[in-house]
């Protein structure tokens, strides 16, 4: 036989060969099948281990809500603070911090004796400035309208420093963010932290701001408009009613800083009541009330009483235009005059 020769197969061994290769190709074929539908029927499942919860600290929740809430006020008060303590506490009520565990974060009654003072310097300055020839007395009253609780209440609300103070929660249930005192403190204590942070250039542009309005409403050659124990007796007056009389009906807070809260009667009648930090302020912001009222208080003293009859007289202490309540002006250190 010749090298590389090889002989043919006979022909049934060729178709036998054949057939074996289809049978081959088919069962492959078919187990291949076979296999991808147990994968659809049998799909692969990946087990995931759940993800553990995360307590969340309530008292974290709270600060967390603050900080955003200063992120706003700063937007606000068009003032960004390169130090944020300072203004995280202007807004921190005593009631809040000192529920908290040591170290206790510092609350606001330091900013506001500060701030106190700023508000006086920079709007005493600035009334020179803008009436230069006027004395002593009508710039002293300029200035004790533009500092007083009634009007710094205003300035407060319009900005509702109320909503970004950190309270306890006694505080909150009692109404504490609309409460006088605790505004006017937190916008004087927001007054100093601008003073602290920036110096007292950044202090001047915040009040400038802020008092613009209230400067161009007032009138120096008439007064009355921001006196309104004065516009209140005015009016009575005119109805042929006798001078009004303002009764301290308590006091609350420490030595320190009194609240007072009064009522005013006309021929013994409460037509109005008011509070504040001094009592000259509260006698300011009952008249005020009075006035927001008056024409239905009139009508009602004309049925029940005659113009002249002398007021109702009791033991609570009675003051007028000329003299507050010795005992508890000596109590309030002062703040009375």
């Amino acid at each position: 036989m010749k090298a590389g020769f090889f002989p043919r197969m006979p022909a049934f061994v060729t178709k036998g060969l054949a057939r074996l290769r289809r049978i081959a190709i088919a069962v492959s074929d078919n187990s291949i099948e076979q296999k991808a539908e147990g994968e659809q029927e049998q799909p692969t499942t990946l087990e995931v281990e759940p993800r553990p919860e995360i307590a969340i600290d309530p008292l974290t929740s709270v600060l967390n809500t603050f900080e955003e809430r200063l992120n706003l006020l700063e937007v606000e008060i068009d003032y960004q603070f390169r130090d944020r303590s300072f203004l995280r506490r202007a807004m921190t009520h005593r009631s809040f911090a000192n529920e908290q565990p040591d170290p206790r974060p510092p609350h606001n009654e330091a900013l506001e004796f500060l701030g106190d003072a700023v508000l006086e310097f920079l709007i005493s300055s600035w009334l020179l400035e803008l009436h230069p020839t006027h004395n002593e007395g009508t710039l002293s009253k300029l200035r004790a309208y533009a500092v007083s609780a009634v009007n710094l209440r205003k300035h407060a609300a319009r900005l509702e420093l109320g909503s970004y103070l950190l309270l306890n929660r006694g505080e909150e249930k009692t109404g504490g963010r609309s409460k006088t005192a605790l505004q006017v403190d937190a916008y004087e204590a927001l007054i100093a932290a601008i003073y602290l942070d920036g110096g007292i250039d950044q202090a001047r542009n915040f009040v400038r701001r802020e008092f613009a309005t209230t400067f161009a409403e007032i009138d120096p050659g008439n007064l009355t408009s921001t006196d309104y124990k004065t516009a209140l007796q005015e009016r009575l007056q005119s109805f042929g009613f006798s001078t009004p009389q303002y009764a301290i009906v308590e006091s609350l807070g420490p030595d320190h800083r009194r609240v007072f809260q009064v009522e005013l009667r006309v021929n013994g009648q409460c037509i109005a009541t008011g509070e504040g930090t001094t009592i000259k302020g509260a006698h300011q912001n009952a008249a005020r009330a009075a006035l927001d009222n008056l024409d239905a208080e009139i009508d009602k003293l004309r049925d029940d009483l005659s113009p002249t009859e002398d007021p109702v007289q009791n033991d609570i202490p009675v003051t007028d235009d000329a003299e507050n309540t010795k005992s508890l002006a000596t109590d309030a250190s002062g703040d009375a005059e």
